[in-house]
């Protein structure tokens, strides 16, 4: 889950673990269509999008997933789990 990219073998450049700086942001889950990646909802870092649905109701949090920079979406699932990491900074 880090935006470095890998070597020619397939192995990271880079120490194991989240990039919890890289871009990402807040969608509508389900929205679909071509242009989807520009309706973000709200726009920062990983750990800033993951404490902002962490911190949503419970009942709101299904209506979201994130886009990670590097086209990955993350949903509640994915994002509870990166949010009850012990490296998670927020």
């Amino acid at each position: 889950m880090t935006n470095h990219p890998g070597t020619i073998q397939g192995e990271s450049s880079s120490p194991a673990g989240v990039d919890w700086s890289t871009h990402a942001s807040i969608h509508l889950a389900g929205g679909g269509g071509i242009l989807e990646g520009f309706g973000g909802v709200y726009r920062g870092t990983l750990a800033q999008m993951v404490a902002m649905i962490r911190n949503m109701p419970e009942a709101d949090r299904a209506a979201h997933v994130i886009y990670k920079d590097g086209d990955h979406i993350l949903t509640v699932p994915e994002i509870m789990s990166l949010a009850a990491r012990p490296d998670f900074p927020l």
